[in-house]
């Protein structure tokens, strides 16, 4: 009876996925941390400052597709392993940047669209870790669990990067930032497998359970029998519908991880160095309601409450995103939740420019009022998503018997 027992194994990889996503976030909001410091070391505009984000934002977002197609076929273990190694060393790689030498902005744009391209692995290769490992009535709490670690990575950064900073200066803030990548991407190689069938922890009872509620088979995770075609994706009203939904959210999103702090010290003058930790688990109805409300706020303290609940309740949504793109998209679900994230990144990336030109022209009453429009048009597009309609499958290259 003991080999009935059922471990647990899948869930403290779930428990690694949000660790690594925490890094991940580590690594990406370092610098807006950081950003006072190198903006007066670099001698950098806002203008110039919003073009770093958006170099990141570019190479994180033309990426993601293809970060998905890898993790679909060689698997989450060694593509989200040399992702974040890869994040690491971009990161560290900034640090070695001179004001003094020709170019400087140029080679801090290229550091940062590297190390977009590095992290754009995290998310669909942690979808397709999903398809692959959680049935489906769990894959809601466990992509919770993942994207949990966004909230953390946020919330943790502001304190540990400041205090790097004030004791050691903003190089040795990244360093920590890049150890904290090579830990945790070797921590995962070594514990993590690309399926339930490869780990020998995974107990029989849990084999089956994970096996009665996944919609993709392990055959289907490792031949061509469970993959999508690009034309039947891109014929979907589902991708696009979502894609255009979590464009909308990135926008949002954005503005919270590159401009929030900015207008909190700019229009209430208030000190910011834990404000980062409101940002966490939010819902894009009531994303508007709290931009469309925080933006007539004139108090400061108020201001940061209410548009802080703004970002906690966009990321209310976020798991939707992934667990529907998983459902529907079987053995290529790497391919289409980075396809659906490659339109995040173009949103945010959109945002890192536009907001400070919309606040220097308009104030920055526009500026919220234009994302909670984005908020409810992203909330409208999830109308035409109907979940339960799976994308069919490619016809299989092989005649082998499936694997179960």
């Amino acid at each position: 009876m003991a080999n009935r027992a059922q471990s647990r194994v899948r869930w403290f990889l779930v428990f690694g996925l949000f660790i690594l996503s925490a890094v991940a976030y580590v690594d990406r909001i370092n610098i807006a941390i950081a950003g006072s410091s190198l903006a007066a070391e670099f001698h950098l505009t806002k203008v110039q400052w919003g073009s770093l984000t958006s170099a990141f934002l570019i190479g994180y977002a033309f990426f993601q597709t293809l970060g998905g197609w890898l993790a679909d076929r060689m698997g989450p273990r060694r593509v989200l392993a040399v992702g974040v190694l890869w994040w690491g060393l971009f990161t560290a790689l900034t640090t070695v940047v001179s004001a003094k030498i020709a170019f400087a902005l140029f080679c801090l744009a290229a550091m940062r669209f590297l190390l977009g391209a590095g992290e754009a692995v995290m998310f669909p290769a942690s979808n397709q870790f999903v398809s692959r490992w959680i049935p489906t009535q769990e894959r809601g709490v466990a992509n919770g669990i993942i994207f949990a670690g966004v909230g953390v990575g946020a919330g943790v950064t502001p304190g540990l990067i400041t205090y790097i900073m004030v004791h050691h200066g903003w190089r040795s803030s990244f360093w920590a930032s890049a150890l904290l990548g090579l830990i945790a991407g070797m921590a995962w190689y070594f514990f993590a497998r690309d399926t339930p069938e490869e780990h020998s922890g995974v107990s029989r009872a849990e084999l089956e359970h994970i096996q009665a509620g996944r919609t993709v088979k392990t055959s289907a995770a490792n031949s061509s029998g469970g993959r999508i075609s690009w034309i039947t994706i891109l014929a979907s009203k589902e991708v696009w519908a979502v894609t255009f939904a979590y464009f909308c959210f990135g926008y949002v999103a954005w503005i919270f991880f590159t401009w929030f702090f900015d207008y909190l010290r700019t229009v209430h003058g208030l000190d910011l160095k834990a404000s980062a930790s409101y940002t966490t688990f939010l819902g894009l109805l009531l994303t508007a309601v709290f931009l469309s409300f925080g933006s007539q706020v004139h108090s400061a303290r108020l201001a940061s409450v209410v548009l802080a609940g703004g970002a906690g309740a966009l990321y209310l949504s976020q798991s939707s995103f992934w667990a529907v793109t998983a459902d529907i998209a079987s053995g290529s679900s790497g391919s289409v939740s980075g396809f659906m994230n490659m339109g995040n990144q173009f949103g945010g990336a959109l945002t890192a420019s536009l907001t400070p030109f919309l606040a220097s022209r308009f104030g920055w009453t526009t500026s919220f009022f234009v994302a909670a429009g984005l908020s409810v048009l992203g909330a409208v597009a999830w109308l035409f998503v109907e979940p339960d309609r799976a994308l069919a499958p490619m016809a299989k290259s092989s005649s082998s018997p499936e694997k179960v």
